[in-house]
């Protein structure tokens, strides 16, 4: 169904567009403006966004437009579904028509914006400046990449006559949309490039291991066609330099537009660069398109073409698991945790109870543990000893031997002392992090049992890492930071330099990730690009919710209450809606889904899924 809104009509309809609160006296306006006006806040008309099929267009400005009526006109064209914002050229002036950019960044506020118009000097009729101002949130940049920047926004556009009509003659590129407005708009998807892994022994695996990489993309402008653009475009600034494709550098589409057959297979037409690529590389390249197209639509296969249309290559959805971001052989429900007894239990999502798992760190061992990570392949587990002084790693297999202690700090009683819970990665490396007040340090173990290697975190700003979880792909991490009484969640990039011999790894470019939580207790990996984390907000009371790791709004729902919570555990696995665990103030408890929180632990601790 398309809409199309007529302003100045009565009510708009439910899917209409964003619209001016002006005053009446103001709307039905003169053929001369005032020097100054009052502040007018722009507000968002109710709609049915649950109807995603709705199309809403804005209209032309009418003959004889005021400039507060021609600023309310652009201003509802600009978030209209129009593929080429045609409609909101229409309202500016010929020298700008075809120089704005409307892609170039997109400013998103708390509401709409509030507008005051001015007259730009003595006579009236030389023009006008409007300016535009409200709360800023966010900046979506030219490559679609969403970042949190809370900050006042301003920003003006100017007026003049052109052919007797009222036109805008000077206005900064991009777009300006409350929040809300940006939610109707937009929509989220992961684009996917391959993990960059220094010359170190996990480098060939590079070629195999896929990272998500978030943009937002317009809702209902040919998503199929406008993602596959977006993923040739490369990744996201944030990412680029742990990441990379498969593509060759310029090759871009041959069609318009891409859709799916009657069978859910895409069929795609590259230029010329694409068409001396190796089948080897090919795969690789089809596997970014299909992993990054189903985030819009149901594929079953890819199938990539020359210029020409010849084959290049095809992958089917069997065929590009070996592609999979979450490659673990493990059971993603199975998750962990330490019980009463200090001793490592698990629990699958069909149990009612947690077992004892064999060997030194369950059933067969005397150590009694503060915190564990259980390898991705579910084959050997990492312990932190209960005074967080001593870290070790064994098989989980009865009649193995704990073995002597990878790695020794000064500990302490609290949680904020000694060595936090260890976290692996995909590749098979063991992260965790030394609390110790004086030297506090980010430590990575190559292959879990390597001698502990420092990596660099530049940007803590004085704080201290009191928690952590490292991704699949190897190239993110996220981190609790703890300065004074405040602990945020922060994401890094992961990056590797030197040779093999001398492998050298820093954290780079932390960037918050839930700017309004002010402290942060826990934190899990919990999809592709999304976090579980438990936090309150300045004031407000502690809530475990599901984090984008670019720091936009999650679409999950809500999840129940719970209190008192230090530990969370998610898994990362695609495609099913699998049991979250907390720690909570009575012991461990779980939440499979359509049910409450239920208690499977009493007085346990530190729940994890393998990772």
């Amino acid at each position: 169904m398309t809409v199309r809104t007529e302003r100045g009509r009565g009510m708009r309809p439910a899917a209409g567009l964003l619209a001016l609160a002006l005053s009446g006296g103001l709307l039905a306006g003169c053929a001369s403006m005032p020097d100054s006006g009052s502040v007018n806040s722009v507000d968002s008309s109710q709609r049915a966004d649950a109807d995603a099929q709705v199309r809403v267009y804005g209209v032309p400005p009418r003959k004889n437009e005021q400039p507060l009526e021609l600023v309310a006109g652009f201003l509802e064209a600009t978030t209209s579904d129009d593929p080429g914002y045609d409609t909101a050229r229409m309202y500016l002036a010929k020298n700008v028509k075809r120089q704005w950019d409307p892609s170039a960044e997109t400013t998103v506020l708390s509401q709409t914006p509030q507008v005051r118009v001015e007259s730009s000097g003595g006579d009236r009729e030389q023009g006008f400046t409007v300016t535009l101002t409200g709360k800023q949130i966010a900046k979506v940049d030219a490559k679609h990449a969403y970042k949190p920047e809370e900050r006042d926004y301003r920003a003006r556009l100017h007026m003049a006559r052109e052919d007797g009509e009222w036109r805008i003659d000077a206005l900064e590129p991009g777009l300006v949309l409350g929040a809300s407005e940006f939610q109707r708009i937009y929509r989220s998807v992961n684009k996917y490039y391959f993990a960059e892994l220094g010359a170190g022994g996990n480098a060939g695996r590079a070629r195999e291991v896929l990272v998500a990489d978030p943009v937002y993309l317009r809702k209902r402008i040919d998503p199929v066609t406008s993602t596959v653009k977006a993923l040739l475009d490369g990744p996201t600034s944030w990412l680029d330099p742990v990441a990379g494709t498969a593509f060759p550098t310029g090759t871009r589409l041959e069609d318009h537009r891409l859709s799916l057959d009657d069978s859910n297979a895409l069929k795609v037409r590259l230029n010329d660069r694409a068409a001396g690529t190796n089948q080897e590389q090919c795969l690789r390249m089809a596997a970014q398109l299909l992993y990054t197209v189903q985030e819009s639509a149901k594929i079953t296969d890819v199938t990539l073409q020359r210029k020409d249309g010849s084959r290049l290559c095809a992958l089917g959805k069997e065929q590009a698991k070996r592609y999979a971001p979450d490659q673990s052989p493990g059971r993603p429900d199975r998750q962990y945790f330490v019980d009463a007894q200090h001793r490592l239990v698990s629990l699958a999502d069909s149990d009612d109870s947690p077992r004892r798992v064999p060997g030194p760190f369950g059933a067969d061992g005397p150590l009694q543990l503060r915190s564990v990570a259980v390898d991705r392949g579910e084959y050997r587990a990492a312990a932190v000893s209960a005074n967080g002084q001593s870290l070790y790693v064994a098989p989980l297999q009865g009649g193995a031997a704990l073995g002597e202690a990878r790695l020794n700090v000064r500990g302490g009683t609290s949680a904020k002392t000694g060595l936090t819970a260890p976290s692996w990665d995909g590749l098979g490396d063991l992260w965790v992090a030394d609390q110790d007040q004086e030297r506090p340090r980010l430590l990575r173990l190559p292959g879990g049992t390597g001698t502990p290697e420092e990596v660099r975190v530049p940007g803590l700003d004085g704080g201290r890492i009191t928690g952590l979880r490292v991704s699949a792909d190897g190239v993110r991490i996220a981190l609790l930071v703890t300065k004074g009484d405040r602990t945020v969640l922060k994401l890094g990039r992961v990056e590797r330099q030197g040779s093999a011999e001398r492998l050298s790894l820093s954290v780079q470019e932390l960037r918050p990730v839930a700017p309004r939580l002010e402290d942060v207790t826990a934190v899990s990996w919990a999809g592709a690009s999304r976090l579980l984390a438990a936090g309150s907000e300045q004031g407000g009371l502690q809530q475990v919710q599901y984090i984008e790791t670019d720091g936009s709004q999650s679409n999950g729902s809500g999840l129940p209450g719970i209190t008192g919570v230090r530990g969370v555990a998610a898994s990362e696995s695609p495609g099913r809606a699998p049991a979250l665990v907390a720690e909570g103030e009575g012991g461990i408890v779980r939440l499979l889904p359509d049910t409450n929180w239920k208690l499977v632990g009493k007085e346990g601790s530190a729940p994890v899924y393998p990772g």
